[in-house]
């Protein structure tokens, strides 16, 4: 019987990670004891969290664990650390590109400004990279429950680092409570400056999310997107112009938007041609970071070995990363797929 080859040799590429997120639990516990944060039950010793965000007091937990966690992001070298830890455990999974995403508005106040925070933070990814051997882009993500104005000023800071590590524009947040259309003008900013726009659709709202996502913003990517199965014109246009849903399992089923795992539509958004990046979104409220993904894909979604290098070839192709790269990790997909397990 032939062994299964092993994931974190394959070579990957992660493109749906949040900044606080991204946070080690063992760190955010040790943050909280040196900085005198008291952390609610649900983020330690009933870590990971039992959340459910399909209905407002849901999502509004999930927000209010989320902010506590990013309070203890204080200082300069808490950012240093975070985003090398973060590098640190996307090597040991074998991802080899990651694209991180932050909002600097809720950290400005605490680092001297928007653009201080983003120079922060690229100068903390530039290192990770340095040091791990992980390239790294960095998302500027703008909140839809704020004002479309507030996501102009984002876009614009963002277009301004598009050479110096900033490779996208993306939206987040409760779809419910922001239309991706009323983010079009930061959108338009964003791709006249040669960033991918990278806007969250089809989570917690249907298969219209996604569309908006690509009418109205000329999204590259989408973030999540599992409602596209819904329709199967709008699969057939993300195929067509290979769109990638950047699907989080482990995630959908946190929130509650899958019941279980084997309820998100990986396998019939491959199947129908969607391109898909695998990602983590937080795994400091999930739990889980890329390679249980890649498991799941394997154990649940009963994907072959074949079928997960299309994955992750989906994946890296859809990056930011620079084209020579792209070509090396995809030659490293190649060779994983002829080794034996």
């Amino acid at each position: 019987m032939e062994m299964a080859r092993p994931l974190d040799e394959l070579p990957k590429a992660h493109l749906h990670l949040h900044f606080t997120g991204s946070m080690r639990h063992a760190t955010l516990l040790e943050l909280a004891r040196e900085q005198g944060v008291h952390l609610p039950d649900a983020l330690v010793q009933e870590w990971p969290p039992k959340l459910r965000a399909t209905d407002e007091r849901g999502w509004f937990r999930f927000q209010r664990l989320y902010d506590i966690a990013r309070s203890v992001l204080r200082r300069e070298q808490d950012v240093y650390r975070l985003l090398r830890e973060a590098a640190e455990d996307e090597a040991a999974e074998g991802s080899r590109w990651l694209e991180i995403q932050v909002d600097p508005s809720g950290y400005a106040q605490r680092f001297g400004g928007l653009t201080e925070t983003l120079e922060l933070v690229l100068d903390a990814a530039g290192r990770a990279a340095d040091s791990t051997g992980v390239g790294i882009g960095v998302i500027v993500g703008a909140n839809r429950t704020r004002h479309p104005l507030d996501a102009k000023t984002l876009a614009r800071l963002a277009t301004q680092y598009a050479d110096r590590g900033v490779v996208g524009f993306g939206l987040s947040n409760d779809e419910r409570r922001g239309r991706a259309r009323d983010f079009d003008g930061a959108f338009r900013i964003a791709k006249r400056g040669g960033l991918l726009a990278v806007p969250h659709g089809g989570e917690l709202s249907g298969a219209a999310s996604v569309a908006e996502c690509v009418d109205d913003l000329d999204a590259d990517r989408v973030g999540h997107g599992i409602r596209s199965a819904e329709s199967e014109r709008l699969m057939e246009r993300l195929a067509d112009r290979q769109i990638a849903c950047e699907v989080c399992p482990t995630s959908n089923v946190g929130l509650g938007v899958a019941q279980e795992a084997g309820d998100v539509p990986v396998r019939r958004l491959f199947e129908a041609g969607v391109p898909i990046a695998l990602g983590a979104d937080d795994p400091l409220l999930f739990g889980a970071r890329l390679l249980p993904q890649y498991e799941l894909a394997r154990e649940v979604y009963g994907f072959a070995d074949a079928e997960i290098a299309e994955l992750a070839r989906q994946s890296i192709r859809s990056s930011a990363a620079p084209e020579s790269y792209k070509k090396e990790l995809l030659s490293g997909v190649d060779s994983w797929l002829v080794n034996e397990g």
